[in-house]
């Protein structure tokens, strides 16, 4: 697939389109294909739109509310960043279309502050391997399409480890920057994301001999009171307009820190997320860190290994299992795997170029099948699949889709064969082969997938089974968020909680999943109306009773 390696230095040509401008086409395409045109999806696409559908309507400003009750999660970064630019862009795109469009900036923000860290720490060669490895991380490509807060998360941790990596030159900025950094990470992720930035901050700082002069201590003193001042004030202004509230937000984020202790199995379970979460970073960073294990105390090396250490803990401790969990640490772990691309040996950085032209090639070669799976029925045994997780599904503009996806695999072909032999080589190979998979996937499985997770359907449905029932109260037991906001959004339904097995509604809304398919009968109520939706792991009822005492 490769030519031989090249004696030449590259073009002006080759430098353009591997350069800055192409890898801001590049990062553009990654982050804009498939973020917006589709429906609202089941998960935490869905859930975390809710507290911004509620900030659209002018509440929850201050705290997030998801169906007029108080969301506890996360603080209000992401949220408002994401309410602001769905009102922008109100006229042109559909309200959780624009949502999506904070999970773009706050990746791209990452991508970017990743890059300009490792070139203060590492040097400018290091700057466009940080940003390839960046957002061709595995685990990133689908929470960055996705409503998900932890993105501002991450993109706050960045934008410390930018500040404190300028120190050695500039400390009052770098500190200053630092400080402001935590304050925000406060405001994305409450008390763990200030644990995720202060203690590597100032442990960073303090250890590294870079910064061993009376202005760098003199940074980190103005940094710290800019964070703590900053970070505090919006608890402050909580407690003081909502002090209830404010009190349940303290308990629950003290659950986060200190409510999961250390077990054997998750920490199994932890591993393997992160061993396909984190690719392939990992390996890089391990191998950056063996080679350079006779300096870890500088700053380019402590920055990054605290960092990591410190994330690895409070994941570990954390009662939050779920994959986006671990998207703080990928900042950390892009920078370490950086600053080992330049060091790597001849044969294994053509083993990792080699590999990821191959990877990508098999992968694009399985989404055509998955395709064809839904064109031709075959291979028959994944057209049955495909069948069973997505009943009704019909298959429409093959054509086009086929046309696009073939001019896709074009591209990144010869993108490939063209690249020129240089260190970030494997590292750009991976980039471009994840843009060009996830775009491939979009244009030949985005209308099967959005089949199976869209809500607009379910809602669509109660709207109709509510019609003749204008004004009634409905009432609710234990819905999943996701449901709460889908049912917010599409069909401005709050249910009324059930107290104590007791209601006073004359209807009452019961959601099931694959592990119980049927609610049964409930005595005193006659089911009227119910709507499957998926199938297998991603079956979903709701049903709708009616009270038999009022006819």
């Amino acid at each position: 697939m490769y030519r031989e390696p090249q004696t030449q230095s590259p073009s002006l040509l080759q430098r353009r389109i591997y350069g800055t401008v192409g890898l801001t086409l590049l990062v553009g395409f990654y982050l804009l294909t498939g973020l917006t045109g589709h429906d609202l999806w089941r998960g935490d696409d869905a859930r975390y739109f809710g507290p911004v559908f509620s900030m659209l309507q002018g509440e929850g400003l201050l705290f997030p509310q998801l169906g007029g009750e108080p969301f506890l999660e996360y603080p209000p970064l992401y949220y408002w960043c994401a309410a602001l630019l769905s009102f922008i862009t109100g006229g042109t795109l559909l309200p959780h279309d624009g949502a999506r469009l904070a999970s773009a900036v706050f990746t791209a923000l990452t991508v970017y502050w990743v890059a300009r860290s490792a070139e203060y720490l590492y040097g400018r060669p290091t700057r466009t391997p940080a940003a390839l490895l960046t957002f061709g991380c595995l685990g990133l490509v689908l929470h960055s399409h996705e409503t998900q807060p932890l993105l501002a998360l991450m993109a706050m941790v960045a934008f410390v480890f930018n500040g404190i990596s300028r120190v050695p030159t500039r400390p009052l900025a770098g500190s200053l920057q630092a400080g402001l950094g935590c304050a925000l990470a406060m405001l994305a992720g409450g008390i763990p994301g200030m644990l995720f930035t202060v203690p590597v901050f100032v442990i960073s700082i303090i250890i590294s001999p870079e910064c061993h002069n009376s202005r760098a201590s003199g940074g980190l003193l103005a940094g710290l009171a800019l964070a703590v001042c900053a970070g505090a004030l919006w608890p402050l202004l909580l407690h003081l307009q909502q002090p209830e509230l404010f009190a349940v937000w303290r308990r629950d984020q003290w659950l986060q820190i200190a409510g999961h202790g250390f077990n054997t199995g998750d920490l199994i379970r932890l591993i393997k997320l992160l061993s396909w979460f984190l690719w392939p970073l990992w390996p890089l960073a391990l191998w950056s860190l063996w080679h350079e294990r006779r300096r870890l105390f500088q700053l380019r090396w402590l920055l990054p290994l605290l960092a990591t250490a410190l994330s690895l803990t409070l994941l570990v401790f954390s009662s939050d299992r779920s994959q986006p969990a671990a998207l703080p640490l990928l900042p950390a772990i892009a920078l370490l795997a950086a600053g080992g691309i330049s060091t790597l040996r001849r044969g294994a950085a053509n083993a990792f170029d080699w590999f990821s032209a191959m990877t990508f090639g098999v992968f694009a070669i399985l989404v055509w099948i998955a395709w064809t799976a839904q064109v031709f029925a075959w291979p028959p045994g994944l057209a049955r699949h495909i069948a069973r997780t997505a009943p009704a599904f019909t298959l429409t503009g093959a054509l086009p889709q086929a046309l696009f996806g073939i001019g896709i695999c074009l591209l990144w072909f010869l993108l490939a064969w063209w690249l020129p032999r240089r260190p970030a080589r494997g590292a750009t190979n991976w980039a471009m082969g994840m843009t060009m998979l996830w775009c491939l996937a979009v244009t030949l499985l985005m209308p099967w997938f959005n089949h199976g997770r869209s809500y607009r359907p379910m809602g669509e449905a109660l709207n109709k089974a509510l019609a003749p029932y204008a004004g009634e109260c409905v009432a609710s037991n234990k819905l999943p968020d996701p449901i709460r906001s889908m049912l917010d959004y599409y069909t401005n339904l709050r249910p009324v909680p059930v107290r104590n097995g007791l209601t006073s509604c004359r209807l009452l809304l019961v959601y099931a999943d694959h592990r119980a398919r049927k609610p049964g009968e409930i005595e005193g109520w006659k089911q009227s109306w119910t709507f499957q939706r998926g199938g297998r792991k991603q079956f979903e009822t709701l049903h709708l009773y009616t009270r038999l005492d009022h006819g």
